[in-house]
Formats: C-alpha cells, sequence, structure tokens
C-alpha cells in the first residue's frame, strides 16, 4: 500500500464510499488545488452546485505536507465537512494512505460552556434562577448546565451546536468570551475545559475546520486563535470580505457604558470613577440626541467631547481596579475589567475619526447605538493574509459580470493576476435543459413604495401557474409579508408561508413537505437554503438586491471608490447585487434531475446598461421574457409533479 498515494487516487476512494461518481469539474479543482500548495501560488475557483467540491479542496489539504486550515462562512458548512465530508474521506484514505491525517474544529471560545461559569455561577445572574417555571430562562440555564456537566463527564465537546434548545441570554449565562475566561494558570477547570481541549486538539491536527472570523481575528487583527498553518482553504469565500468586516465592527451605546460602570463599582478603590463613566454615559445618551441617524460624516464637538468623556473615564476605571487578594481568580472582577476595557477601546477608535473607517449612528430596541466599521478590509487582507500564507479561495459564486477580478480586487488581489489564478471548474448541471431565466420587462421598474399592484399580479399568476411550490426571494421583510397576504387572499387554496411566522429551519421544513406551498422571505433565504426537487419549481425575485441608498458602509465604499477614479456604482452597489442575484439564482437548480423557473421581476436587467453586467453573473439557464413561455413550462412543471413523473422545462 502506498504511502504517498496521488490527489486522484484519495479523491476516486472517497468518492466512491459515498457512492458518488466521477466529476471532472471535481478532478480539476483537486488537481489545481493541490498545484497551489505545492507552489505556494493563491487560487480562486469557482465551482458550480453539483461539483462536490468540498472534497475536491479537502483531498489535497489532507495530503498536504504541513497544516491547512478550512474556513467556512455558516455553520450548516462547517457542520457538513466535520459530520459527513471529513469523516467519508478519512474513511476512504484508509486505504489508500498508510497514516491518515488527524482533523479538528475550533471556534471561538463563548461557543463552548464555560465549567467555571456553570459550576459558580456567572457573576450577572440576577436571579435568573430563583424560579425555574418550565420554558423559562432560568429553566434553560438549568438544562444547559446539566448538559454541560454530561459533556464533561463523558469526555465531549462542550460546543453550542449539540445543546439542548436555548436563547443568546441563557447561553451568556454558561459560557464566557475569551476577554472574560479567567485564563488556564488560574482557572480550577483548566484541565476539563472545553475551549482548551479544542484548542490542545487543533495543535496536534493536520486539518483544521474554522470559521471566516476566527480567521480574520488570527491572521489580521493578530490574536493568536488559531495553530500556526501552512495554508487556508476559504470556502464560501464571496463572503470573505463581508465577514471579516463584521469581525472588525464595534458598537457603543449609553446602556453599555452605564452597564459597564455599573459592573465595575464594586472592584474599584475609588467609587468616583463609577459615577464619572456613568456620567459620560449620560453626556453621550444627550450627544446622541442631537445626532441624525445614518453616517456620520465629520463628528460635531458635542458627540467628539462626550466619545472622549467616555474613552477617558473607561481608562481611569480600568487603573482604578483594586488588586487581587490572594491566589484565587474572581470572575466578576474578570469580566468588570474586560467591559470597561472593551468600552474604553471602542470609545478611543470612535473618537479617532480615521478616514479609513466608517461611524454610522442607528436605532435599535435599546435605543440609539454607534457602530464603527472599516470602509476597505482589502488591504489588510493583502498584507495579513495573502502576504503570509498560501491561499484557496472556492464558491459558487466567484465570477461576477464573467470575470474574476471583482472579487479579487475586493480581496486586495492583484488585478493583474501576478499573484494568484483563477478556474471556474464549471457545474455538471444542464442549465440550458433544467431551467429557464425569466424577466418580467413589461413591468414597470420598482418604485421606493415597494410592490404595486402590477408586480403583485405577476407574482399571483406565476404561483397559479406553478400550482404553488415558489420560494420567493424580496429586498424587504416588508414586501415579502405583502406579498404573502395578497397571494393568500388571490390563491387561498396553497399555504404560503412567510418568515417570521416561525423560525426559519421549521419553515423550510413545512415548505418540503407540503408540494404546492410557498416560502417568502428575505436575505437569509438568498443564501445556504437547499431545496431540490418539486418542492421549488419556481424562484421569484422580487427586484434587483441593491444595497440601501442609505446604507452607512456601501454608501462610504462607494465615496471611497470615486475619490480613488473608480466607479462607485459599478464597483460596489452593482458587484453587491449581482453576488446576491447569483445566489438567489441559485436556489433552484441543486440537483440534475431539477427542473424550474426562476423569475426576475424588475425590468432593469434586460433595459438598463448595468444589466448585462448582472446578467453575465448568473447561471446560463435558458432565458426568455415571455410570460406567456413560462406559464406554459410551470403548468407543465406542475401537471408532471402530481403525477410523479419527471419533466422537461
Amino acid at each position: 500500500m502506498p504511502s504517498r498515494p496521488g490527489v486522484t487516487d484519495v479523491l476516486g476512494a472517497a468518492v466512491a464510499a459515498v457512492g458518488g461518481a466521477e466529476r471532472p469539474g471535481q478532478v480539476a479543482m483537486a488537481e489545481a488545488v493541490a498545484q497551489a500548495l505545492a507552489d505556494e501560488r493563491h487560487l480562486l475557483v469557482q465551482a458550480g452546485t453539483g461539483t462536490g467540491k468540498s472534497l475536491g479542496y479537502l483531498v489535497p489539504a489532507l495530503l498536504h505536507d504541513k497544516r491547512v486550515v478550512v474556513a467556512t462562512a455558516t455553520l450548516n458548512l462547517q457542520h457538513q465537512l466535520v459530520e459527513r465530508d471529513i469523516p467519508a474521506l478519512k474513511e476512504a484514505a484508509r486505504d489508500t494512505m498508510s497514516t491518515v491525517p488527524h482533523h479538528a474544529v475550533l471556534k471561538g471560545r463563548a461557543n463552548y460552556a464555560c465549567l467555571h461559569r456553570v459550576r459558580q455561577g456567572a457573576p450577572d445572574d440576577q436571579g435568573v434562577l430563583v424560579e425555574v417555571p418550565e420554558g423559562s430562562l432560568g429553566a434553560e440555564v438549568v438544562q444547559l448546565r446539566e448538559w454541560a456537566e454530561e459533556q464533561a463527564e463523558g469526555g465531549h465537546t462542550g460546543d453550542r451546536d449539540g445543546a439542548p434548545s436555548h436563547g443568546d441570554r441563557a447561553w451568556r449565562q454558561v459560557s464566557v468570551s475569551s476577554r472574560e475566561c479567567l485564563g488556564a494558570s488560574r482557572c480550577e477547570y483548566a484541565a476539563e475545559c472545553f475551549a482548551e481541549r479544542a484548542k490542545e486538539d487543533a495543535a496536534n491536527a493536520h486539518v483544521v475546520v474554522t470559521n471566516h472570523a476566527m480567521l480574520a481575528i488570527d491572521a489580521i487583527e493578530g490574536v493568536p486563535m488559531l495553530p500556526e498553518f501552512d495554508a487556508v482553504v476559504v470556502d464560501e469565500a464571496h463572503e470573505l470580505a463581508a465577514r471579516v468586516t463584521q469581525a472588525s465592527t464595534d458598537e457603543l451605546d449609553p446602556g453599555l457604558v452605564e452597564r459597564a460602570a455599573r459592573r465595575a463599582r464594586p472592584y474599584l478603590d475609588d467609587g468616583g470613577a463609577a459615577d464619572d463613566l456613568g456620567d459620560a454615559a449620560d453626556a453621550l445618551a444627550d450627544a446622541l440626541t442631537h445626532v441624525q441617524p445614518g453616517r456620520i460624516d465629520a463628528i460635531d464637538p458635542a458627540l467628539a467631547g462626550a466619545l472622549a468623556l467616555v474613552r477617558d473615564s473607561a481608562r481611569a476605571c480600568f487603573s482604578n481596579f483594586t488588586k487581587e487578594k490572594g491566589e484565587e481568580a474572581d470572575p466578576g472582577r474578570q469580566q468588570a475589567r474586560s467591559t470597561i476595557d472593551d468600552v474604553r477601546q471602542v470609545a478611543e477608535r470612535m473618537a479617532a475619526g480615521r478616514e479609513t473607517e466608517v461611524l454610522w449612528l442607528g436605532e435599535g430596541r435599546s435605543g440609539l447605538h454607534l457602530r464603527i466599521a472599516p470602509i476597505d478590509v482589502s488591504g489588510a487582507l493583502r498584507e495579513k493574509l495573502f502576504g503570509e500564507k498560501t491561499v484557496v479561495l472556492t464558491s459558487a459564486t466567484l465570477t461576477l459580470g464573467g470575470s474574476f477580478a471583482p472579487v479579487a480586487a475586493s480581496l486586495g488581489l492583484d488585478l493583474k493576476g501576478s499573484d494568484w489564478t483563477g478556474l471556474d471548474v464549471g457545474s455538471p448541471f444542464d442549465y440550458q435543459r433544467q431551467g429557464i431565466l425569466y424577466v418580467a420587462k413589461h413591468l414597470p421598474a420598482p418604485g421606493r413604495d415597494g410592490l404595486e399592484a402590477e408586480q403583485l399580479g405577476e407574482i399571483t399568476a406565476l404561483i397559479k401557474a406553478a400550482g404553488g411550490r415558489t420560494l420567493g426571494l424580496f429586498s424587504s421583510r416588508r414586501a415579502a409579508e405583502r406579498a404573502a397576504q395578497y397571494v393568500r387572499e388571490s390563491l387561498p387554496e396553497l399555504e404560503i408561508l412567510c418568515q417570521g411566522d416561525a423560525q426559519l429551519p421549521e419553515l423550510a421544513r413545512r415548505f418540503a413537505d407540503e408540494p404546492s406551498a410557498c416560502l417568502f422571505g428575505t436575505l437569509s433565504l438568498w443564501q445556504g437554503v437547499d431545496l431540490p426537487g418539486d418542492t421549488c419549481t419556481l424562484v421569484l425575485i422580487d427586484r434587483i438586491p441593491f444595497p440601501r441608498p442609505d446604507d452607512p458602509l456601501s454608501s462610504a465604499r462607494q465615496r471611497l471608490v470615486e475619490r480613488r477614479g473608480g466607479n462607485g456604482f459599478m464597483q460596489v452597489a452593482a458587484q453587491h447585487a449581482a453576488l446576491l442575484l447569483a445566489q438567489g439564482v441559485g436556489r433552484l437548480i441543486r440537483r440534475s434531475t431539477d427542473r424550474g423557473v426562476v423569475a426576475i421581476l424588475d425590468p432593469r436587467i434586460a433595459t438598463a446598461r448595468y444589466g448585462g453586467f448582472l446578467a453575465s453573473s448568473l447561471p446560463p439557464l435558458w432565458r426568455t421574457t415571455d410570460r406567456q413561455v413560462v406559464t406554459a413550462a410551470l403548468r407543465r412543471l406542475d401537471e408532471s409533479a402530481k403525477a410523479g413523473d419527471p419533466a422537461a422545462v
């Protein structure tokens, strides 16, 4: 038995083990990834739905000489890799490899239960366990504590994904952030710690599966979260820039500052420092009432003064903490210190007013809050990730307007391609025969008031022809809810599910179980929802998903591009829309037997100058603007589904 089999040998064994067939695109991808890792050259691989891209990169990662990190954007894909793809690959590899490398999963500390908090309580329990009626917060916490003890006793992971049903507030009672952690040297439960055991496991693994946020914090912010690695495979890479931005976004509001002061008070030598921070919270609240919601281009003197006061007061509080008495660590003190320091750092960042960052005021349930984010992360990615490691980026949507250049530029890669290679391995699906892309060219362009009578009539006619079986992707919750109400009244014989009626997994299950049901929703349905078969033969898209004109981050990015001499609309708004459209259209064809129609109710795809760019970013479905052709095809699909027979579009 060879000790160093080739990529195709291991891939072939893995595909056979899962009952699959050889796919040329998957083989081409695996070979290209192996070559990129060997040559230490960045690679962008577009692999359409059905290619089997997970095995396409896992096989060369397993065979690479050094440690490889695999980073995903979603928990669903991470779960699929860890629970299905990697175990199947390793089982198959035993027939071709003398030694099968170890793999591990590593998440942020807050994703694991903390045994110190489980056993000694959270400093901010605030009486949640005084009464524990069934279904209450206290009952959830009690159940989570019992589960954590069972995990510890059985030597399991303590990972939140495996925990009993619970809410975010309950989980915070049994977990800690990395800044709240007492540290392995000071925690009496360190030997059993789930997070520390996960780190040790990752340090001994050849392949480490993590998420984009962990990768961003480790590589870009320089905080060691991952064991030393040679290369990284970024799956769902179209999400990388957004996830890195999200990981680098901070928030501050008066309530947060006030809570920090209250938590710190018992641990300060001088309680006046907490009073000063509380006064700073009041000053911030007053300053925010004079600021218009949205992007803040210039910080006015009142807000600048309030932020400086918060920063300085938090710094004074941090310096005023009492010294710890004895050797026993105090988790309440640790949590209070970390909260105060977080407030200081965020206020300092906001007060700095850097041109490279955007500050904006938002409104939420808890009132007014400030947020700050980097406008452009491409420079940080280029310097801290691509400049240090070999990176393989893969997704079903990496080309926009028929080119890898837009995505490459957003990630900081050289547009001339001197440091990377782009490869499109295609898809095993026959899009021209399996699906229709219908653009309702006769409809008026969408207005600011949302769906009008013409769009609602079009939606109803298409759904009626399809006999239900529709996934509706809308640009706003308001539009989804209005369409759902209209169709319920027009077609009462159909079950119309709308995002918000129940949790998304429950809605997806009901949609799949009821053949004639329709599911309407917003952004979370555009990506990652996998509903193959007759349950989804019509995908409706109400309008081109451009970012809102008043979106602070998008508008700041457009302005930055224009300052640099570029086209802000095309490089930011149009690329954002093209990416989401490609993801949305991709919901239709999920396997080789799927048939159906994507209907876009926005005529600008066919009439606007930028329409060609958007259209060239989509899967190559057969295209038409003829509604009669489309409704006839939908009726045929409905009849064949009811008869249980496959049908061509």
